[in-house]
């Protein structure tokens, strides 16, 4: 049994007392004009967060090449929130390119895998607000690793919660960005792109775990390999991103056929296409052709250091996205004078690790979201 379904089946047991109400019908807030902007919000009963008050909303973002979108995601407010409340803007791991491996629609349903995980920071009192990401329960196909608009919806979702009516929650508040795995390079990236896209966020932490820092590093470390189909889904998710890009004329006959059925595909389906090479579906290697190689490192983290203190995770024994791209990551914002506290663990493989280090994650956040000054590891 995999990390995520076992996380997942705790997570039921858990919840197993909370029985959601039918849904509302999801009721438009205000025309929306500007990223962050609340499109429709629908007050919903979460199984397991019967401690707080929860909404699935629709907010406005932007696109990795600069379009406004809308984005789905859920905000999770404890009862009692007031004015000080902080908000974690929590940018999941990995679901899939489905509408219905959204996170939104698990959270709604209560068999969410890194439910617990949000569990976290909710029980502490903080709200958290969680984005889908482009294209994951909006219509329109999921971009996956397209890493500015993974950092705007993230920074957007926490905007759209400060703006949602009802919160209690004020625009001043404390803000806290965490992510694990594609939600690590989705928090990377909001790091990266608060000061010029999010000024207005008050934010205090980041932590970044295992982000897949350099792309071409982690589709080399993994194409043949058990995780292969990420690698697939990342090509097809940068292909949809940027229209400069055109898969399709390299792929052969079993390329189509399996690039047409990726489109849909959740996590645990991705496991179809173990042991194969990306060789298997291409006419040639894609990754070398010059317009892929410089989108590809555009999605790299590392050219811009982040102004808030960051927490930087990883495992020595990550077998999907190899530790030293964090280190390289590492070097590259101490390098530019951030505030960096490195973790490198030996917790085991890459979900272990995103259940073990939780606890002590949500502690570092937490002093940083109360006051409590660091001054890193670089």
């Amino acid at each position: 049994m995999s990390v995520r379904r076992m996380l997942s089946g705790i997570l039921l047991a858990a919840m197993s007392l909370a029985v959601p109400a039918a849904p509302a019908a999801a009721a438009p807030v205000a025309p929306a004009a500007a990223p962050g902007d609340v499109v429709t919000a629908r007050a919903i009963n979460a199984p397991g967060f019967l401690y707080a008050r929860t909404w699935s909303i629709t907010y406005r973002s932007t696109s990795a090449t600069g379009t406004p979108i809308t984005v789905s995601g859920t905000v999770i407010v404890p009862l009692g929130a007031n004015a000080n409340t902080p908000v974690v803007g929590y940018a999941p791991g990995t679901h899939g390119l489905g509408d219905q491996c959204a996170p939104s629609r698990h959270l709604e349903a209560g068999d969410e895998t890194e439910g617990l995980l949000i569990h976290q920071y909710a029980t502490r009192g903080y709200a958290v607000a969680v984005t889908d990401y482009e294209g994951v329960g909006t219509p329109g196909d999921h971009t996956y690793i397209a890493g500015r608009a993974e950092g705007n919806a993230t920074l957007d979702v926490v905007r759209a919660a400060l703006r949602l009516p009802g919160t209690g929650l004020s625009a001043g508040t404390k803000v806290a960005i965490v992510g694990y795995s594609q939600g690590g390079q989705g928090s990377g990236w909001a790091a990266q792109l608060a000061p010029s896209y999010a000024p207005d966020l008050n934010i205090a932490a980041y932590a970044v775990g295992a982000p897949p820092a350099n792309l071409r590093v982690v589709a080399d470390h993994n194409d043949g390999g058990a995780n292969v189909g990420l690698v697939m889904a990342a090509g097809f998710g940068l292909d949809v991103a940027y229209p400069d890009l055109q898969l399709a004329p390299y792929l052969n006959d079993q390329g189509r056929a399996a690039f047409a059925d990726i489109r849909d595909d959740c996590t645990d389906e991705l496991s179809k296409y173990a042991g194969h090479s990306m060789a298997d579906y291409t006419t040639e290697d894609v990754l070398n052709r010059p317009e892929w190689t410089a989108r590809v490192n555009e999605q790299n983290l590392g050219g811009t250091t982040p102004r808030a203190p960051v927490l930087l995770y990883h495992s020595n024994g990550d077998e999907i996205l190899p530790v030293q791209v964090s280190v390289d990551l590492r070097a590259a914002w101490c390098a530019g004078g951030g505030n960096v506290t490195f973790w490198r663990t030996d917790t085991g493989a890459h979900f272990t690790t995103a259940a073990l280090m939780s606890p002590a994650v949500t502690g570092w956040v937490a002093d940083r979201l109360a006051g409590r000054a660091t001054t890193g590891n670089c």
